[in-house]
């Protein structure tokens, strides 16, 4: 009985670890470019956009279609980049748990 009890806590301690992982990632930003510097997102959470910023010379007449296409390439970047901070979050807070295959239990990182 006393090896379910340990296994009992070691869950609620994981829980617990899980639970503060996601309250980080919510806070959690990153910023990606695109354009050598032209543009600028940034994005928080779960992809939530912050801020976009763009180049004044971008401004000019006939260059929407490149913009549209360097705020797409600044979100990509600043996308990949919160994943991976996110997904270490995660790894760190599962612990020896990650990665491990449990029936009936959603796959940790």
């Amino acid at each position: 009985m006393k090896d379910l009890n340990a296994l009992m806590q070691q869950a609620q301690q994981m829980q617990q670890r899980l639970q503060d992982a996601q309250a980080r990632m919510a806070e959690t930003t990153a910023s990606g470019t695109s354009g050598g510097g032209l543009v600028t997102l940034s994005l928080k959470g779960a992809g939530e956009v912050t801020s976009v910023t763009i180049d004044d010379s971008l401004m000019a007449p006939g260059e929407g279609e490149i913009l549209a296409d360097l705020i797409v390439a600044a979100h990509a970047d600043a996308k990949r980049k919160l994943d991976e901070v996110n997904s270490a979050l995660m790894r760190e807070a599962a612990g020896p748990m990650a990665g491990m295959n449990i029936p009936g239990m959603p796959k940790l990182f």
